[in-house]
């Protein structure tokens, strides 16, 4: 599938490197930009423990995630990309997700739109064959198409979801908050 094509481009003669001279429609520019994107959310979440809550939840009719700490909770908003199935070695994107609630899946929806505009059908399929990599690169271009500020993917079951979430607020046990944001896009 040409969706998964991890060259780059080779600049044009007599080009300078620069964001001047980066196609935004480049899927390859697109996807390095969305690996780097998810390693640096990663890192900078990391900082108040993402990755490593006792357990987590996601409730779609209030659109709110939930990691569970020992000595804190943090919750933010969500949105849910797709799911993998290793198993059946599948992506299936939320839009086309029957038990995902429609206003969980605008990221999803983006995403589709975004390539229906600029002419990468590949990226409209509701249901693709996708091992664990072509997953990663699908949730990769969403996240970099959609500028998302989180990116998690959930544990779990024979289908593994994948979403993105805004600022993450912080409640300790004695119920002072702080809000955690990131603006990497």
């Amino acid at each position: 599938m040409g969706i998964f094509n991890r060259a780059r481009k080779a600049e044009p003669e007599g080009a300078t490197a620069g964001a001047d001279h980066v196609d935004p429609t480049d899927l390859s520019t697109l996807l390095l930009q969305g690996e780097d994107m998810i390693d640096q959310l990663a890192r900078a979440h990391m900082s108040w423990g993402l990755g490593t809550a006792d357990r987590w939840g996601l409730d779609q009719r209030t659109g709110v995630v939930t990691w569970t700490f020992p000595d804190k909770v943090a919750t933010a908003s969500a949105q849910i990309l797709g799911s993998h199935n290793p198993t059946a070695g599948s992506w299936l994107w939320a839009w086309a997700n029957q038990s995902v609630l429609p206003e969980m899946s605008r990221d999803a929806r983006a995403v589709r739109d975004w390539a229906e505009a600029h002419g990468h059908p590949a990226l409209t399929e509701p249901k693709v064959d996708a091992d664990e990599r072509q997953a990663a690169t699908l949730a990769a271009l969403a996240v970099r198409i959609t500028k998302a500020a989180g990116f998690y993917r959930g544990s779990g079951g024979s289908s593994i979801p994948v979403f993105t979430f805004g600022p993450v607020t912080l409640t300790a046990e004695d119920g002072s908050s702080s809000t955690f944001t990131i603006d990497i896009g």
